[in-house]
């Protein structure tokens, strides 16, 4: 038994991969493949070592900060003076925290350079009735997609928790021993064990955020994908209107017909089949190294550049072998190639001996 289908029931489905300018157009759209995982785990990681970094620097200036402020209250407390405790204790906190502040500006855009280049766009930023369409909304939130940043989260938490017992397990017998210790031992302990904690995991994030933008490039340009249909009516756009595209290429046809008539009379003969094939050439040793043409045509065209020809005294000689093989041979502004060499040089031979007895 034969089953008969027909293939453009498959017209429709996105099996081919997205063409360049279906991508450009996404990326002015701000769609772009980019996992915001990687930007998370770059920016905390980033702050976590600028944080041990300065830690020594930081814990200096908060003891000193707070001497002033000791200090300060010992006197009569006045508002002049909470004033002043007040300016110094913000001054001194925005100290602390700009070396944290500025990194983290700049890994944040570090982050986004490295996985989308730079893009500036403001399509994202349009009112569009589809972000509150509820049917659309339970879509999303009932998608694949969905269910992956689930999975995502609930990986990130086990890691997480998993990295964080590990390493309290790791401690936990120093840790009860900071009961015996100063409360500097104990501070500089708990600050060592809790950066560890946060080194490890952000580096642990890292790596669940190289495979989530693994994934994301992975949906991205499956959402991509176009059908061949797709691209047929791409390309028809990008093309035109097939009359319009005609009409264009029939101005260009006859601007650079009329610019071929315009070098007619500069030649030094035109080269006839009697009715149907015109080649004028031009020899200038100044140009080119040998003869070369300058305009050709068949039938109606090689009529008119007889009659122009004819008006500037151009002499004309029939020669319907030379004739049909220059024209097939060369292009206008080309040189004649070796083998007509001898040919074309008897009939400017023949010319520049007419002209010399004119």
């Amino acid at each position: 038994m034969r089953l008969k289908m027909d293939l453009q029931f498959f017209a429709g489905e996105k099996t081919e991969k997205a063409t360049p300018k279906k991508r450009q157009d996404e990326r002015r759209k701000g769609k772009v493949a980019k996992s915001q995982d990687i930007n998370a785990a770059i920016l905390l990681l980033s702050s976590l070592v600028t944080l041990i970094v300065f830690s020594k620097n930081i814990l200096g200036n908060m003891m000193l900060l707070f001497e002033q402020f000791f200090i300060n209250f010992d006197r009569e407390v006045t508002i002049s003076s909470v004033m002043q405790v007040f300016i110094t204790a913000v001054f001194e906190l925005a100290k602390l925290v700009a070396p944290i502040f500025v990194i983290s500006i700049i890994a944040a855009i570090a982050s986004n350079f490295l996985q989308i280049g730079f893009l500036f766009t403001t399509e994202s930023l349009k009112f569009d009735l589809k972000r509150i369409d509820p049917i659309q909304g339970a879509k999303r939130i009932f998608s694949i997609r969905a269910l992956v940043e689930l999975l995502k989260s609930l990986l990130k938490i086990v890691c997480i928790g998993s990295i964080t017992f590990f390493i309290i397990w790791m401690y936990k017998d120093e840790m009860l021993m900071t009961a015996f210790t100063n409360a500097e031992g104990a501070l500089s302990f708990f600050g060592r064990v809790t950066a560890t904690m946060g080194i490890s995991a952000t580096i642990a994030l890292l790596f669940l955020a190289i495979l989530d933008y693994a994934y994301q490039r992975f949906d991205f340009e499956k959402n991509l994908r176009m059908s061949k249909q797709d691209i047929k009516d791409e390309y028809k756009n990008m093309e035109g209107d097939p009359l319009i595209k005609s009409k264009i290429k029939e101005r260009q046809r006859q601007a650079a017909t009329r610019r071929m008539m315009s070098e007619v009379p500069n030649a030094d003969v035109v080269i006839t089949n009697p009715t149907h094939f015109a080649i004028a050439i031009k020899y200038d040793e100044k140009k080119a190294s040998a003869p070369y043409v300058l305009a050709k045509g068949v039938d109606q065209t090689a009529l008119k550049i007889k009659e122009i020809a004819k008006e500037h005294d151009v002499v004309m000689v029939e020669n319907r072998p030379l004739a049909r093989a220059l024209y097939k041979a060369i292009e206008i502004g080309d040189v004649i190639p070796e083998e007509f060499y001898q040919a074309v040089a008897e009939i400017l031979a023949y010319v520049y001996r007419l002209e010399k007895k004119a």
